[in-house]
């Protein structure tokens, strides 16, 4: 698996940034078209992406060099260089969120429909930025069988063996996976008006999903024995379930 794509003047131009960009543009076209059901104006949209997409890439690897510490103690230049991938989803939403609640705050603008336009395009990014991982052969799971694999597409089997082995493509299964969240995202933001409800499910189904995920993948942040993915998601779970429940609470006493 050449994780290259093509060459410029003798830079290597990776997948893993091509797949990130894709998803980010496409994200942002769909962003865009969907302003109008949440009366949210295209140009705080553009802001908050202009503001937010490189304090997000500072976050996601911020976040994961502060897990993999050990790794860059005695090659600190490595830090700055993820061109090889090395970037949290995690710490890139923590950023992003951060970012969109204080630009919100300073428009004087609702965030949470701004967060409900934003969230179908960030999943959808999710979904096609988790294909670099697989021109990197990166978080992938543990190994499979033969028997297992060939009923995947025979690239994926292809880029699946590694070392003479087989691994999960837990890459695939989130990408999958992110896929169904946007379609079911998509419909609730055309379909309701309840301000949030978007972005809190959001969290909650791309949680599940990552939650149950992560507990195949071999190369997952830790913090002692306790895998931080799978922590992060648990907690996004909860945060869905309360604002369901105080939803269902503030509906039955209007």
């Amino acid at each position: 698996m050449d994780p290259i794509a093509f060459s410029i003047f003798g830079l290597g131009i990776r997948w893993y940034g091509l797949c990130i960009s894709l998803g980010i543009i496409l994200g942002l076209i769909v962003g865009i078209y969907n302003c109008k059901w949440r009366e949210v104006e295209e140009d705080h949209l553009l802001d908050v992406v202009l503001i937010s997409l490189p304090l997000s890439i500072i976050g996601a690897r911020l976040y994961y060099v502060i897990f993999e510490f050990e790794s860059y103690r005695n090659s600190m230049a490595e830090i700055f260089n993820i061109r090889h991938g090395g970037l949290a989803i995690h710490g890139a939403l923590i950023f992003a969120i951060i970012s969109a609640l204080i630009y919100t705050k300073y428009k004087k603008i609702s965030f949470l429909k701004l967060a409900d336009v934003a969230a179908p395009s960030i999943i959808l990014a999710q979904a096609i930025g988790r294909w670099g991982n697989f021109f990197n052969q990166e978080a992938h799971g543990g190994p499979v069988s033969y028997e297992f694999i060939k009923h995947f597409p025979e690239f994926i089997q292809r880029g699946m063996n590694i070392g003479g082995a087989y691994y999960h493509p837990t890459f695939l299964y989130e990408s999958l996976w992110n896929l169904i969240v946007f379609v079911i995202l998509y419909n609730i933001l055309k379909g309701s008006k309840k301000t949030g409800i978007v972005f809190y499910t959001y969290i909650g189904l791309y949680s599940t999903g990552r939650f149950f995920i992560e507990g195949l993948r071999t190369d997952s942040l830790m913090l002692g024995p306790i895998r931080v993915a799978q922590l992060i998601s648990l907690s996004g779970i909860i945060i869905w379930i309360l604002f369901m429940i105080i939803s269902w609470m503030r509906k039955r006493k209007a």
